[in-house]
């Protein structure tokens, strides 16, 4: 068997843990597809969309603050089962969007999804040493870096088909119970998720000052905003879909690729974890991947090829979350490791954000290629820039 799989048979924590991710991951991606093509037929814009592509990565940066001071006091395995909860009760909140007046219901559930989820994933990236022996470290962020991409495959597939098939609201409850049944997951984990609890009360500033002192964490911790920028892509895939005629199948299509790029990503990137002088070149490189292969999908005139680009773009990005996250994982203590993982997501997620309210005010007045291709190029130039000042700063991060 091999050793990235190997951890998954010998390690029955890491098992539940990372299975209580891909079902929470699946449910959240069995959501996402339906209600984006839902809205468009509700409403007849890709304004609402965007909105609630902007409202589920903004609610989750503006809380990353406080969610890391959380995931460092409080217990994280409580922390994970009543995010987990939330998601669940919030997506039945879907259930009531029927019309386009109702729209403004879906941006509000979403919104509240994304509180639980903001509180998730600084507890969870945190817990994962505390789960897992050193050794095996490498192993568990290969796997829990393609959790994602795996889950966007299936949920992104699935949820696409079970729409056309079934309805949005039928894809909208099983998602709810899909939520419980990670929840329940969590729960079994024995081992730890956290080193002893600290004496003083954690504060945000804390880490902020760590980062400042240490450039090298300074340079990981702006790596996943490079993609972060370039996120208004996500934007244009229900209409690029329509451009294509493709339809909500194709919605599902292009975030599966999107989807199987993260999954393959992290396998594909993992040997770089193992040659500490790699590291930086390997960030570097993936972030230019993205946008120059983005560039080349706002060119493509056949939608096989559009999918081909997309997974190729995001095998990149997946990668480059996958070994960032490494990375901060061995040079942060415990004690800090929640408080520093949040404020990584906070910048990376704030310029997801931005990104697509940017492109959601054009969506509808400007070709979606367009778009695409302004993107492509934005992350491009901050891959270049990021990778002057990290190579002339080489010594300082060493």
């Amino acid at each position: 068997m091999p050793p990235t799989l190997s951890i998954l048979a010998r390690n029955r924590d890491f098992r539940r843990l990372f299975s209580a991710d891909l079902i929470g991951l699946g449910a959240d991606w069995f959501v996402q597809i339906p209600l984006l093509s839902l809205l468009l037929q509700l409403t007849g814009s890709g304004l609402w969309g965007a909105l609630i592509l902007a409202a589920d990565v903004g609610v989750i940066a503006l809380l990353q603050p406080y969610a890391g001071v959380i995931a460092d006091r409080f217990d994280r395995r409580r922390i994970l089962i009543t995010a987990e909860v939330a998601m669940a009760v919030a997506t039945l909140a879907l259930l009531v969007v029927r019309t386009a007046a109702t729209a403004w219901l879906a941006v509000l559930a979403v919104a509240v999804i994304a509180v639980a989820k903001a509180f998730f994933v600084p507890a969870a990236s945190a817990a994962l040493p505390n789960v897992v022996d050193a050794e095996d470290l490498p192993a568990a962020n290969a796997l829990s870096g393609s959790a994602w991409g795996t889950m966007l495959v299936v949920g992104a597939s699935l949820g696409g088909i079970a729409s056309a098939v079934f309805g949005p609201y039928w894809c909208f409850a099983v998602s709810s119970a899909l939520c419980f049944l990670a929840s329940a997951q969590v729960a079994r984990v024995r081992r730890p998720l956290q080193a002893a609890r600290p004496a003083v009360r954690p504060e945000i500033g804390e880490a902020v000052r760590y980062i400042r002192r240490h450039p090298r964490v300074a340079s990981l911790v702006t790596v996943k905003a490079a993609v972060g920028l370039g996120n208004g892509v996500l934007t244009t895939f229900p209409l690029l879909a329509a451009l294509y005629g493709v339809g909500p199948l194709g919605v599902g299509l292009l975030f599966a690729a999107r989807g199987l790029g993260a999954l393959i990503g992290p396998f594909v990137l993992r040997r770089v974890l193992t040659h500490p002088s790699w590291l930086l070149p390997g960030l570097a490189v993936s972030m230019s991947v993205y946008g120059l292969t983005y560039l080349a999908v706002s060119t493509s005139p056949w939608f096989p090829l559009v999918l081909v680009g997309v997974t190729v773009a995001h095998l990149a990005a997946g990668g480059n979350w996958m070994m960032s996250n490494f990375a901060l994982q061995t040079e942060v203590p415990d004690a800090l490791r929640g408080r520093v993982f949040a404020t990584d997501v906070m910048l990376a997620l704030l310029a997801v954000g931005a990104s697509q309210l940017i492109v959601g005010a054009f969506v509808d007045r400007v070709d979606p290629r367009l778009l695409i291709a302004v993107c492509g190029a934005v992350t491009l130039v901050y891959a270049i820039g990021w990778a002057a000042v990290t190579v002339f700063g080489r010594r300082a991060l060493s």
